[in-house]
């Protein structure tokens, strides 16, 4: 096969990988929840938690403390764009510092791994947990952070809390050039680049998990402000309770 072909098939095929991953997006809500608009609830929106860096020639992450920063500004300001549209009183959580901050930080660790537990074990049909297959076959969302989020920072005067969790590895150089020398080579499928999203809607007396939005491959450059409103946009699509701005009803 002549170079040109191989590369044409490894581009498509890298091109088919992404796109199964686009595939894998899903969003859930706890059976029988619902937040209608204007309802007069008080959400409570938890400092997003954001991690940007490269992903080496070996697929390690390493972390750009520049790229992180300049990510979280954009989403936080692409964030407080789309608050209005959000459907219901959005209030930022206070500023902590010492161990409330620590406790904070403890809590979107924890959103974090319950929602790539969900993605793995849930909406994954050949990893479902025995202990979620009964639940799934009827229908059923159940997951839960636990009654703590009652003692953190705002939750007394708040109805539900809004996380925020994202990640982006950009593939490096070296990455890139693994990823096409081993389709090219040994067929052998590697990934370039990680691009994680999450968003979750808690409820502050319970715990339960109510509504999740989570994406493996998820667009938008968050280094750059409109790639941050395009990955804010994703993650809070289908958002409980949330209205169209006057400009998309009119589309």
């Amino acid at each position: 096969m002549k170079l040109v072909s191989r590369l044409a098939v490894a581009m498509f095929v890298a091109s088919s990988i992404i796109g199964a991953a686009h595939a894998q997006e899903r969003t859930a809500v706890k059976q029988d929840f619902e937040l209608p608009a204007n309802s007069g609830k008080k959400i409570l929106l938890f400092r997003p938690a954001v991690s940007v860096g490269a992903q080496s020639t070996g697929g390690l992450f390493e972390p750009n403390a520049d790229w992180t920063d300049k990510a979280r500004a954009n989403i936080e300001a692409a964030l407080a764009k789309r608050q209005a549209g959000l459907g219901n009183t959005v209030v930022p959580a206070p500023e902590v510092y010492g161990e409330q901050a620590r406790l904070v930080e403890e809590y979107n660790n924890l959103f974090g791994a319950i929602a790539r537990a969900v993605v793995s074990y849930q909406f994954f049909v050949g990893n479902r947990l025995p202990t979620k297959k009964r639940d799934n076959k009827a229908g059923v969302f159940d997951w839960s952070m636990g009654e703590g989020v009652r003692d953190l920072p705002g939750a007394e005067g708040a109805d539900y809390a809004l996380f925020i969790y994202n990640k982006d590895a950009y593939g490096s150089t070296g990455r890139k050039l693994l990823q096409v020398v081993a389709l090219l080579g040994p067929g052998i499928a590697v990934k370039s680049g990680e691009h994680l999203g999450y968003a979750g809607l808690v409820d502050l007396r319970t715990g339960d998990l109510l509504w999740l939005n989570a994406d493996g491959q998820m667009g938008g450059d968050v280094r750059e402000a409109d790639g941050a409103e395009k990955r804010v946009s994703q993650l809070l699509e289908e958002f409980p309770g949330s209205v169209a701005k006057p400009a998309e009803a009119n589309q």
